[in-house]
């Protein structure tokens, strides 16, 4: 059995939770609320469109950030995102307690952030990619389930956990399916040191997104998530809405003739995700017919819009 430091002492925190990166959703006022509580909060890098404007988000962070907090940010470490170097550069000049990186070797940032004194997580949903980023020197894994929102993996939270934590050496937080305390102990109990919560936070009061957004979190439940493959052309779960229901769910023809083309693959797969955000972004900041929300089971929780503070307290109480 892994036996590790819980997330609380790897980040110097009072509950181990991490308030995960969410596209368009989290924000500094978020995580400033998620630290001032006691848990760790995360943004995506690519929620600034400008380096100037990421620096100035992390300062505001470090100036905000209460004794035993900690912040870090989210990167896409692979040829979809242009900005990537350019973000790390700037992450590692201002100082963050962590990075966790998604879709691509994490092999760099891991090289450059620890030269600084920065944790990299990295997100993985199967053993083989926990032992590489292992072997690359990752301070953790992220284990990402099939009860993930957004982009999931396909094995259970306990059939992850239980093998990661088993068959590696460096500490597991269990990423998926977690809306409750009850959740969070079942995931300790499978072998994980912390866990990473998204959707909860979708209906937050200081949440980024338009109050249909939050509403529909409040309004849908576990049964209303389907996986698609329209956003980035990797499975994500989004609330099945009926604009979900008229567009469907699955690649188009032309994308799956494409897909099989080596050479085609990755242009398909980068102009997939680079249409799938905008529309996500349309729908996060304004409400439409063509509303594509991205979210997980976990909502099943979500009762009303909160601040995140109280979602944070009803998450460890």
């Amino acid at each position: 059995m892994n036996m590790t430091k819980q997330l609380t002492d790897i980040l110097n925190i009072k509950h181990p939770v991490i308030m995960a990166p969410m596209f368009l959703v989290s924000n500094t006022k978020m995580v400033i609320e998620a630290m001032n509580a006691g848990i760790a909060g995360c943004i995506p890098a690519l929620n600034y469109r400008t380096l100037e404007e990421l620096r100035a988000a992390i300062k505001e962070l470090k100036a905000a950030k209460p004794e035993g907090g900690s912040f870090g940010f989210n990167l896409i470490v692979n040829k979809s995102n242009i900005k990537y170097k350019g973000q790390l550069e700037v992450l590692c000049e201002e100082g963050c307690d962590f990075i966790i990186t998604s879709l691509g070797s994490p092999e760099e940032t891991i090289k450059q952030a620890h030269k600084v004194g920065i944790k990299v997580f990295c997100d993985v949903v199967d053993l083989k990619f926990a032992k590489k980023v292992e072997g690359l020197n990752a301070d953790a894994v992220i284990a990402v389930n099939n009860q993930a929102g957004g982009h999931r993996g396909p094995q259970t939270p306990e059939e992850l956990i239980k093998e990661l934590s088993t068959a590696c050496t460096i500490p597991v937080i269990s990423a998926g399916g977690v809306g409750c305390k009850e959740d969070i102990d079942k995931m300790l109990s499978y072998g994980a040191v912390g866990v990473s919560v998204g959707s909860p936070f979708i209906a937050s009061l200081e949440a980024s997104v338009t109050d249909e957004y939050k509403q529909a979190c409040v309004d849908y439940g576990a049964d209303d998530i389907v996986v698609t493959e329209r956003i980035s052309g990797t499975p994500c779960t989004v609330i099945n809405t009926p604009y979900v229901q008229k567009i469907g769910t699955k690649a188009t023809w032309l994308e799956n003739l494409l897909n099989k083309n080596r050479k085609l693959k990755k242009w398909v797969k980068m102009i997939r995700f680079s249409i799938g955000m905008k529309a996500t972004e349309k729908a996060a900041k304004k409400a439409t017919y063509k509303t594509v929300w991205v979210a997980g089971p976990s909502i099943e929780y979500t009762k009303e819009i909160l601040p995140t503070k109280t979602i944070v307290e009803r998450l460890v109480n």
